[in-house]
């Protein structure tokens, strides 16, 4: 039995410079399970591609190529990739490497469960995009980091997805954007709108409605540090003055985001009820200065407490 006996740090330090080669590799890699999810039938704003937090790493939704089902996790917990199919199943380490090497080995152990390679190979949405098979950088894997990279994502979506749960308006599962490689929860009131016509065609289909969204990130060069952002699309004009739950979390006009250091949340009392309330405002100035409704958002309980009442109770 795998076990790791840090597990109990649900909410983790996440230092930027130590984890960042560990992130930076597996985010090329699980581009390589993402592009299968283009395959599938599109669904509004991207909801196809998410990938979900798992008990033991992060995975697609069962996926479909002709007569075989399948999935790929990324067992980030035990340091493996398990792809399971109707046909069989076979597994690939998470290690140190180059990304062509592993993109090698994936190709070849997938063709025997009559999975074809993915229709593209390039890194999408990533800095001098490299492609798959060309990736010869030999590149590091730190286990421990990797693992409380997991933990964070794994209580993020705990989190975000309690807040989700409320909603009775549009919004895809809460999982991982493999392009940017953050979390994201988005609610949308089906109001539609025009992207700007510069955009890529995946921001045209992904912002072409009113959205309220509430994501979190490892870090990148320039912030160099975890943290929460959201944002408000379009962004109302008084969003700037907003209260946004947290005295810590600011709207930066640059960015167009408002953001919130993840030592802020990880250093309170309860990390997770921080979460919410920073979301719960966010979308409180959607509804006060944008115009969104303020009967979408039915109260938080569990299944059993909705099983035997009516939701009007």
């Amino acid at each position: 039995m795998n076990t790791d006996s840090s597990a109990t740090d649900s909410w983790p330090s996440l230092p930027y410079d130590e984890m960042a080669p560990t992130v930076d590799h597996l985010h090329r890699l699980s581009q390589i399970a993402g592009k299968y999810t283009l395959d599938q039938p599109f669904e509004a704003y991207w909801g196809d591609i998410a990938l979900l937090v798992t008990p033991r790493g992060i995975a697609t939704r069962t996926l479909r190529t002709d007569d075989v089902l399948f999935d790929i996790e990324f067992e980030i917990l035990d340091s493996q990739v398990v792809v399971t199919a109707s046909s069989g199943k076979t597994t690939l380490p998470l290690a140190a490497g180059t990304v062509a090497d592993f993109y090698r080995k994936f190709v070849d152990a997938v063709a025997v469960l009559g999975i074809p390679a993915p229709r593209t190979t390039l890194e999408t949405e990533i800095a001098g995009a490299l492609h798959f098979d060309s990736d010869t950088i030999d590149r590091p894997y730190d286990a421990r980091m990797a693992r409380q990279m997991w933990r964070a994502y794994a209580s993020v979506a705990s989190a975000l997805s309690l807040w989700q749960s409320a909603y009775i308006g549009p919004r895809p599962p809460v999982g991982i954007m493999w392009g940017g490689f953050d979390l994201f929860a988005p609610r949308y009131n089906g109001r539609s709108l025009v992207p700007p016509h510069d955009r890529p065609i995946f921001q045209q289909n992904g912002m072409n409605g009113e959205v309220v969204a509430v994501g979190f990130s490892l870090g990148d060069s320039q912030s160099r540090a975890a943290g929460f952002y959201a944002y408000i699309s379009p962004p109302p004009a008084e969003i700037a003055s907003a209260d946004f739950g947290v005295k810590e979390a600011a709207y930066e006009a640059a960015a167009g985001l408002v953001a919130l250091p993840w030592e802020v949340v990880r250093a309170s009392k309860n990390p997770q009820a921080t979460v919410l309330r920073f979301a719960d405002a966010v979308y409180a100035a959607a509804v006060k200065f944008g115009g969104w409704p303020n009967d979408w958002v039915n109260p938080r309980h569990d299944g059993w407490y909705a099983s035997s009442h009516l939701i009007s109770d």
